[in-house]
C-alpha cells in the first residue's frame, strides 16, 4: 500500500489543489484540500460545499426544439437515421459555456447527406459549445433539416411538461448542473484534533474545478450574509402579495405536554 504525502499548512487556514486532469473536453477533475481544522469543522464544511458545488452553480443547456411539420415527439423523419426523440436525447446532452442571462434562441440548418454535431449550431456570441463533435443526427439523403432552439441558463435540474408548446415545440429536460460529483472526506492527525479536508469535484467541462469552487463558495456565501445583519429586516408584510402559510407551531405544546409528564415523574425542569 502507497501512502500519500502532501504538505499542508499547521496555523493559517489554507486551501490548496493536490491533483487536477482533464480526461476529455467534457469531464475534468480536481482535488482539493482545506487546512488546519477543528475537530467536526471538516464535515461541517464538506457537506455544505458539496451542496453547493450540485445544487448551487448555473449551467447553461438547450430547453426547447422546433422542427417543422413533426406530428409528435416519436416520429421518424425521412432521410434521417434517428428519431426525433433520440434527436432531442443528443441535444440534451450538448454542453454550453455562457454569460446568458435568461434564454436565447439559436437555430440548426444543415443539408444532407452528412453528420450533424454541435458545431453546426448558430450560436449568439455569448455563448459557447464545449465540445463541437457531440454528435446530433445523421442525414442519409440530401434533405434539409431546419431546428430552432431554445437556450436557457439556470441552477438544478428541470422537469418540463410532457407535451409540446403551442407553437409546436419539444421541451427538453435540462440539467443545469456544471458539476457532474462532489465528494468529500476528511483526514484526522494530533490524537484527532485537527482535521484536513479533502474535496473532490468533477466537471462537465463547463467550468473547471478550481471554477466551480470559487463559485459554489461565493453563492454559499451570499445565501449565509443575512444572517450576518445585526437586526432583522423591516418587512411591510401588508403589501405583500406573497404570503405563504407556515404550519401551526407547536413548539409551547410540546413543551407543555414535556413538562407536564416530568412533573409526574417528580422531576422539576428549570429553564433559563
Amino acid at each position: 500500500m502507497v501512502r500519500e504525502k502532501i504538505t499542508v499548512s499547521t496555523r493559517t487556514l489554507q486551501w490548496k489543489c493536490v491533483e487536477s486532469a482533464a480526461d476529455s473536453k467534457r469531464l475534468f477533475y480536481g482535488r482539493f484540500i482545506l487546512s488546519p481544522l477543528m475537530k467536526g469543522q471538516a464535515d461541517t464544511i464538506g457537506i455544505a460545499m458539496r451542496r453547493a458545488l450540485l445544487g448551487e452553480i448555473e449551467g447553461t443547456c438547450i430547453t426547447r426544439a422546433k422542427f417543422e411539420k413533426i406530428s409528435h415527439e416519436y416520429s421518424t423523419i425521412m432521410g434521417i437515421q434517428e428519431s426525433v426523440h433520440e434527436i432531442l436525447m443528443n441535444l440534451k446532452e450538448i454542453v454550453l459555456r455562457s454569460n446568458l442571462y435568461g434564454t436565447c434562441e439559436a437555430s440548426i440548418c444543415v443539408r444532407g447527406p452528412g453528420y450533424v454535431t454541435a458545431q453546426d449550431i448558430i450560436l449568439p456570441p455569448y455563448v459557447e459549445i464545449v465540445d463541437n463533435t457531440q454528435h446530433i443526427a445523421t442525414l442519409t439523403e440530401p434533405i434539409e433539416l431546419v431546428i430552432g432552439l431554445q437556450i436557457e441558463k439556470n441552477r438544478g435540474y428541470l422537469i418540463k411538461a410532457p407535451n409540446t408548446f403551442q407553437d409546436g415545440s419539444y421541451p427538453i429536460d435540462p440539467v443545469f448542473m456544471p458539476v457532474r460529483n462532489a465528494n468529500h472526506s476528511i483526514h484526522s492527525y494530533e490524537n484527532g484534533n485537527k482535521e484536513i479536508l479533502f474535496l473532490e469535484i468533477w466537471t462537465n467541462g463547463s467550468l473547471t474545478p478550481k471554477e466551480a469552487l470559487h463559485e459554489a463558495s461565493r453563492n454559499l456565501i451570499d445565501l449565509l450574509i443575512p444572517f450576518l445583519h445585526t437586526k432583522e429586516e423591516n418587512l411591510n408584510l401588508e403589501d405583500n402579495q406573497h404570503m405563504i402559510p407556515l404550519p401551526p407551531f407547536t413548539f409551547y405544546d410540546k413543551l407543555a405536554k414535556l413538562t407536564k409528564n416530568k412533573k409526574k415523574n417528580g422531576v422539576e425542569i428549570d429553564f433559563y
